[in-house]
Parts: C-alpha cells; sequence; structure tokens
C-alpha cells in the first residue's frame, strides 16, 4: 500500500503504522471487509471513540460537551438545555487523516489520528444530532429537544397539535434544498449548512470502518467479537413502516421526535419507538437508531444535501451521469456547475449498488448497479434518465420510513432537482469551522 514503515529492525519514532481501515475487492459479493492496519486500533477505534455531543452556539464555539451516558446532562451531570436557547445539539466529528487507495479490483479506506504519508486532513466538523428541525419564529435551522409551535416540523400543520400525529418535537420537511440551505446559513455564516456531502462522506466511511461491513441494517449487537471488534449494524432503522398506513396517518410527515435516543448518550445503539394505535391497532414498534450520537443516520425521512450535483444527461445528449462536487460550502449553488469539480459518473440504471466512484477523495456515489440488500455494497440507487437535454439534480440520502431494505447511509437519489420538496424530505444542520 506504499505506506512506510521503516528500515530493518529500526522502527522510525514517527507512528507511521498508525493507521486501521478497510479493503474490499469490487469483484466479492460478500458486504464484509477485510480490516487492515494495527489490530489494536480496530479495537479503539480512536477517531470514532472522540465522537461526542455537544450544544454549539452560532459562532461555532462549544457551550458545554452533554454528558457521554445521557445527552440530558451536561458532562458535569447538571441538566442541559437542549431547547436551542443555548446552542445547538451536534456531534462533533474530530480531525483526522484519510487515504483511499485503488488497486486492480481492490478497494481500501484507511484512517489515522496522525498525518502520516499520503493521507488526506479531514477537518473538525459537526452533524446535528437529530435530523434538523427549523426555528419558524427566526427561519432558522436547527438541531433542538423542543416541543413548542416555534419548532414545529413536517409541513407545519398546526391543526395536528394535539393529535398523535402532531408535528411538534419533530423534524421539519416539506422544504427545498435551497431553502434548507438559507436557513441554515441564517445562523451567521455560511459555516452553517444543511447535511453537507462532506459530511455525509465522512460518516459513511467511519461507519464502514468500525463494523467491517457496508451493510448498515445487519441487526444491531452491542456484544463485541473474541477480537474486540464491534460486529452487526444499526438494524433496520426507521424503515419498516407501512407507506399507506404512514399516508393516512399523517400525509408522509416524519413522526419520531426529536431526541429520541438521548438516554444514549454519545453510544450506538437502538431505542424502540411504539407507534400510535391511529397508525394501526396493532401496535407497531419501530426501533431508532443512533450512532455515536447522530441519530437516525438513515430512514425515516430522506436528507436534502448539499455540495454535490450531478448533470444528468439524456442518451441523445451526451449518456452520462456525472457527479460534482463543491469543496467550499461559499460556493454552493443550484444554478451551474461553477465551483464544483467532477469526482466521477454514476450508474445510468437504478439498483442495488454493486460498486462506488471511491477515487482519491472516496466518493461514496454508486459506479454500478448489480448487487442486492445483502451483497456488495447493499444499499440502493434511485435515479431517472430525461428523455431529452440535460438535467440538473441534487442528491437525498438515506431513505425513508418505508424504503426498507433498500435504505442505508449510503442508499442515495438523484431524481429530484434542488427545488423540490415534500413531507418526507428532510435534512441535517452541519457545521463546517475554517470556511471564510
Amino acid at each position: 500500500m506504499g505506506l512506510l514503515i521503516g528500515v530493518g529492525a529500526t522502527k522510525p519514532q514517527f507512528p507511521y503504522d498508525y493507521y486501521y481501515g478497510i479493503q474490499w475487492d469490487t469483484n466479492v459479493a460478500d458486504s464484509a471487509c477485510t480490516r487492515i492496519g494495527r489490530t489494536d486500533l480496530h479495537v479503539a477505534l480512536p477517531v470514532q471513540s472522540l465522537m461526542r455531543r455537544c450544544v454549539l452556539k452560532d459562532d461555532g464555539t462549544v457551550n458545554y460537551y452533554l454528558h457521554a451516558n445521557n445527552s440530558a446532562l451536561r458532562d458535569n451531570g447538571a441538566a442541559a438545555d437542549l431547547t436551542g436557547a443555548s446552542g445547538q445539539v451536534m456531534v462533533e466529528i474530530p480531525d483526522f487523516y484519510i487515504r483511499f487507495e485503488m488497486e486492480g479490483t481492490k478497494r481500501r479506506c484507511m484512517m489515522s489520528l496522525f498525518a502520516l504519508p499520503g493521507f488526506t486532513k479531514i477537518p473538525k466538523m459537526y452533524i446535528s444530532a437529530y435530523e434538523a428541525a427549523l426555528d419558524r419564529t427566526n427561519l432558522k435551522l436547527s438541531s433542538v429537544v423542543n416541543n413548542t409551535a416555534q419548532y414545529r416540523g413536517g409541513d407545519n400543520n398546526a391543526a395536528a397539535d394535539a393529535a398523535t400525529n402532531t408535528r411538534l418535537g419533530r423534524p421539519v420537511t416539506s422544504l427545498s434544498l435551497t431553502q434548507f440551505r438559507t436557513y441554515a446559513r441564517n445562523r451567521g455564516s455560511v459555516n452553517w449548512n444543511c447535511n453537507a456531502y462532506l459530511v455525509q462522506k465522512i460518516l459513511y466511511w467511519l461507519i464502514a470502518v468500525e463494523y467491517g461491513n457496508f451493510n448498515n441494517q445487519l441487526a444491531y449487537n452491542a456484544a463485541l467479537t473474541a477480537e474486540g471488534y464491534r460486529q452487526g449494524g444499526l438494524g433496520n432503522g426507521v424503515t419498516d413502516i407501512d407507506g399507506a398506513k404512514w399516508s393516512t396517518f399523517n400525509g408522509y410527515n416524519p413522526f419520531i421526535p426529536c431526541g429520541h435516543t438521548n438516554l444514549l448518550g454519545n453510544a450506538t445503539g437502538v431505542v424502540a419507538y411504539a407507534m400510535p394505535s391511529e397508525y394501526d391497532a396493532t401496535i407497531k414498534t419501530t426501533y431508532v437508531p443512533t450512532y455515536r450520537g447522530v441519530e437516525n443516520p438513515f430512514g425515516h425521512v430522506w436528507k436534502w444535501t448539499d455540495g454535490c450535483k450531478c448533470n444528468i444527461q439524456s442518451d441523445a445528449s451526451g449518456a452520462l451521469s456525472e457527479f460534482y462536487v463543491c469543496t467550499n460550502p461559499a460556493n454552493y449553488q443550484d444554478t451551474d456547475y461553477t465551483n464544483y469539480v467532477l469526482r466521477g459518473v454514476l450508474s445510468r440504471s437504478e439498483g442495488y449498488i454493486k460498486s462506488l466512484i471511491v477515487g482519491e477523495f472516496g466518493e461514496m456515489m454508486p459506479l454500478t448497479v448489480g448487487g442486492s440488500a445483502t451483497t456488495y455494497m447493499c444499499d440502493y440507487f434511485y435515479t431517472s434518465i430525461p428523455a431529452s437535454g440535460v438535467s440538473q439534480r441534487g442528491v437525498l440520502f438515506g431513505g425513508n420510513a418505508y424504503t426498507g431494505a433498500n435504505a442505508g447511509v449510503g442508499c442515495s437519489l438523484t431524481i429530484r432537482t434542488a427545488t423540490y420538496a415534500i413531507a418526507d424530505i428532510g435534512s441535517r444542520l452541519c457545521y463546517l469551522p475554517g470556511v471564510v
């Protein structure tokens, strides 16, 4: 893999072998990966273990960190304010280094806390602990536990406030990507964004490396392997809801309250949620996953994602589906591809993802389809080809409450333009420090 590990019996003082990661073969259907690098780091997971919930002020400074085992408390044991008055409830992802390699059909993702040769620095970033809410008084995208009308979620239907299909305390939906971006920026700077592709991508690789598997929906298993490694996945997630019953219940609006996993703190796990009898007389229990403080990393509602877009051409106008990325949030826009960089071409067909673009920067978008719910990358890719001309499309991630086995952190949809808004599409809130 080209990493310097020393000469002869003399080991260099700089820790050149302090990395851990995964290797997989694009011709092998098994979703399990080979763990590479130092085995002790696969046990310690030094990058993932530094992820933690906090309350972040609008100027980007941490007001305080939350208790590792209960987000209702501050790290000093005092009661925490999660309402938005003290800041936004976010998960801090530490700065670290990452490297991707492609060698024949082999692919590798490696990460480290050290600046190893060939590794790229990933700056510290923040992703909302919850699916994004909206402060409707000030039109600011938020990450809060707040059941007041000011933060009414979904489509803002006040008529349901006292009913079991209430939008109070739920994430906001029925907004376009353009609106999500605007409301995030209303927090005061371009550092604030709705779900950002860079953060989505990093979250994807953190999970894949931790579990050594691309199947996010494997059953949750808190036990470690004999080697001390994580195993299993995050369970089905909130993806097993009947679509027709959901429509009747609340018109495809979100129903999981923000903060449902607070009692798990920074831990990974699943928390049961019993659907109201108005959804079905036979009580349906679904399970809300959280990954190191990131609640519902997939499922429940789709997440509009900024900083990436697709140029999907008709067969007569080029027959390519190009994937573009913008690395500077100050340049996010919905007009054209100025300040966006072509990172690869996408599958022209929808289906379960077989291989990813990957490349130097670890693009998590599908290069080919032909897998299944339990093989290769295990997530589904939705796309469509225009009958004529070209179409600029945004990207949605994660799936919704009835996507089922198609869902996952890498499940993506490239059918909608940035102006599209509907009840089952939400987003997250992100803060990216260091943006001028």
